[in-house]
């Protein structure tokens, strides 16, 4: 059976903050080098309220890695990775250049 949905309870609800199409062509490049060398298998997109997140996992049943947050209202990007904050920026650019280089494996 149908049921009637009133279009303005969902228009009064705020908007969730979204990747722009640049934005997602950048993240998904380096998402694409990194699953090449073998480091990531799995990633998540999230939309809020107040930010965007996209995560990247190294096995699909473990915690994110790193995750790339944009906010809301120009408010800038953020990359996490373990609870710790390892870069903050107003360009996604710059944010990702900490990622885009493999980093140093231990011996």
């Amino acid at each position: 059976m149908a049921s009637l949905v009133r279009m303005a309870e969902y228009r009064s609800r705020p908007g969730f903050v979204q990747f722009e199409r640049a934005e997602l062509n950048q993240l998904l490049a380096l998402y694409a080098i990194r699953v090449a060398n073998g480091d990531w298998r799995d990633y998540a997109i999230d939309l809020h309220p107040e930010q965007a997140v996209f995560s990247v996992f190294r096995h699909t049943q473990d915690r994110p890695l790193f995750t790339i947050a944009k906010g809301a209202r120009n408010s800038g990007w953020v990359i996490h990775s373990g609870g710790r904050e390892l870069a903050r920026s107003r360009s996604l650019a710059d944010v990702l250049s900490i990622l885009a280089h493999k980093p140093p494996q231990l011996v």
